[in-house]
């Protein structure tokens, strides 16, 4: 097994459309321009939760990585609490753009990587942006208006609707215990955010109501034909009452280009979250998709990584 990569941390901000982002940067210390993704993750989540869990081990497989929270979120400016959809596909586009600019990264190399909801929107952003030459997604939420409508009937999706525009600026808990009222309703997102196990000083238990109107029209896999030839890693649990696996199989389904995906044997959604050995297991077939796509012929961290994992 080879020495741990060396790592240069580095806490940046920059500014989209005139919101302060706020983010940590992970580069490996090499002799040339390393490859780099950025990531973006669950709904209401921050860098010190799962992506920041992410971006340290795809660090120690020699990608440079960007881990931020996006507007509304964490340290970050924006308005608190609200999930801008098409706000965080402009704070991607402009992450990428840091990574691009960096003398220390490879311009011609860079990824992203999304987990949870973040799935959703690593699809979309490469599907539109083509400096992004792969797309992995992490137990995704491949959202889909048409499938919502069919899940509840078009009345109910409509109805359902409604209610968000009618309490559009009022707030609920992100998470609740004991069956509360919550936007992420249930014991297993509060097993996750309710716990030490995300323990952040910048997250917030409050999301608006217009978040959930922002979630049930954002369409993630009407992006999947638009990718191209853009390579696409879908990492899912057999298990996942979340994000569910019937998503990830039509996204996955309807992608053109190059394709694959690994089904884990989870138990629940957040353990691809920060549980063993299914995050490893996630991290090992990401590193390798990444090392494969982003690959040019001098590049000697793959070898090492192919070198560690044989």
């Amino acid at each position: 097994m080879s020495e741990p990569i060396e790592i240069r941390t580095e806490r940046i901000s920059f500014s989209c459309e005139g919101i302060e982002l706020v983010g940590v940067l992970r580069l490996p210390v090499a002799d040339r321009p390393v490859p780099a993704v950025v990531l973006t993750g669950p709904f209401t989540g921050v860098k010190e939760q799962v992506t920041g869990g992410y971006a340290d081990r795809l660090a120690q497989a020699g990608f440079g990585t960007l881990a931020f929270d996006h507007r509304g979120f964490g340290e970050s400016g924006g308005r608190r609490g609200h999930e801008d959809s098409q706000g965080k596909l402009t704070d991607l586009r402009a992450a990428v753009g840091l990574l691009a600019a960096r003398d220390e990264v490879d311009p011609a190399r860079l990824g992203v990587v999304g987990i949870c909801l973040g799935g959703g929107y690593a699809v979309r952003a490469a599907a539109a942006d083509s400096r992004l030459r792969a797309a992995v997604g992490i137990a995704g939420a491949y959202n889909s208006p048409e499938w919502f409508a069919r899940q509840s009937g078009i009345g109910g999706y409509r109805s359902a609707l409604g209610s968000f525009l009618d309490r559009y600026d009022e707030y609920l808990p992100a998470v609740a215990p004991d069956g509360g009222e919550a936007a992420m309703g249930g014991a297993e997102p509060y097993a996750y955010y309710g716990t030490a196990r995300s323990a952040s000083p910048s997250w917030e238990n409050r999301v608006t109501r217009g978040s959930l109107h922002s979630l049930m029209t954002f369409d993630a896999l009407g992006a999947a034909p638009l990718l191209g030839a853009t390579p696409l890693l879908v990492v899912h649990g057999r298990v996942d009452d979340y994000c569910r696996p019937e998503l990830a199989t039509r996204l996955y389904e309807q992608v053109t280009g190059v394709k694959e995906i690994v089904w884990l044997d989870t138990d629940r959604h957040i353990d691809l979250y920060d549980t063993e050995p299914y995050v490893s297991g996630a991290v090992e077939a990401c590193a390798d998709f990444l090392h494969r796509n982003l690959a040019t012929a001098q590049d000697p961290q793959r070898s090492r990584f192919l070198s560690d994992t044989r």
